[in-house]
């Protein structure tokens, strides 16, 4: 039914199938009171208000302008005669978009279901037993869907769809680094947080092992110390040999002495062993 509407309106207002696809969409994804859309027919870039408030790069083409409002205003007709559920306005939402950085949030309801369009199996990316996002988006590549009560946090990166838990953070907005690794942060009641700092719950809906603890560098062994070299010793002189030693002649006499004033000069003896012994020596003459 969508392709045959899309005809049916492109042949009334002169665009072709691809460009009233492309406006249908806008005007469905702003819940048929609003559209921003971007296409070559429309003059670029350019958005619609239900009232009659419309803008689009060709700003001085006013014919134009007055086609892509009367296409929008029966795009909203189209879609609300096919739309079942809630009505269209009910739902908010906000998008923006410029160059390549696009942007997209939506918090609220449950969107009404439409005839016109296939399911979008992308709407639904994240795991199901989730359940319905508080806010969900998306940022250039990057899809994302927070589910607060759960306490989890699902970002999608090309064919990933990664589950963080969330810990205590309340989270209240996403953004992706513009320069250097493009690093994905989100704000919580403690600041701006990076998204690495999370817990992995799963990655496409398998469960990923919490990485093993750190493990401490083990403390080398202390080496034993090298035993200090032995002291050396004053040898022990025998006095009482030297004393006792009998039928010393003169000569013997002086040359204990001699040899005693040699110990008493290295320190081998004190003065007074010297001075009683030198006496003994003596008085043997």
């Amino acid at each position: 039914m969508g392709q045959q509407i899309a005809q049916t309106l492109a042949n009334r207002h002169g665009f072709s199938v691809d460009a009233v696809t492309h406006m249908l969409v806008a005007v469905y994804n702003g819940n048929c009171s609003m559209a921003q859309f971007s296409h070559p027919e429309f003059g670029g870039s350019g958005q619609w208000m239900a009232g009659g408030m419309v803008m689009i790069g060709d700003m001085f083409n006013q014919n134009l302008k007055y086609r892509v409002s009367g296409l929008c205003e029966d795009c909203a007709r189209s879609i609300g005669e096919n739309q079942t559920g809630m009505q269209c306005g009910v739902f908010q939402s906000q998008s923006q978009s410029g160059g390549s950085n696009h942007q997209d949030q939506s918090t609220g309801g449950n969107r009404a279901t439409n005839n016109l369009f296939a399911p979008d199996p992308r709407s639904n990316w994240w795991p199901q037993e989730l359940g319905s996002p508080s806010a969900s988006g998306s940022q250039n590549q990057m899809r994302y869907a927070y589910f607060a009560n759960a306490r989890r946090l699902a970002v999608a990166t090309g064919d990933d769809v990664w589950v963080y838990d969330t810990l205590q953070h309340n989270i209240g907005g996403f953004s992706q680094q513009q320069s250097g690794d493009g690093s994905i942060v989100f704000t919580s009641q403690f600041g701006t947080v990076p998204l690495a700092s999370l817990p992995i719950v799963s990655r496409n809906g398998f469960p990923v092992p919490p990485p093993p603890p750190r493990q401490q560098d083990p403390i080398p062994a202390s080496q034993p110390e090298a035993p200090l070299p032995p002291v050396p010793t004053a040898p022990q002189v025998n006095h009482s040999q030297i004393s006792n030693e009998p039928g010393l002649s003169q000569s013997d006499v002086f040359e204990t002495i001699d040899r005693l004033g040699g110990l008493l000069d290295k320190g081998y003896i004190t003065q007074e062993e010297f001075d009683r012994k030198k006496s003994d020596l003596l008085d043997r003459i």
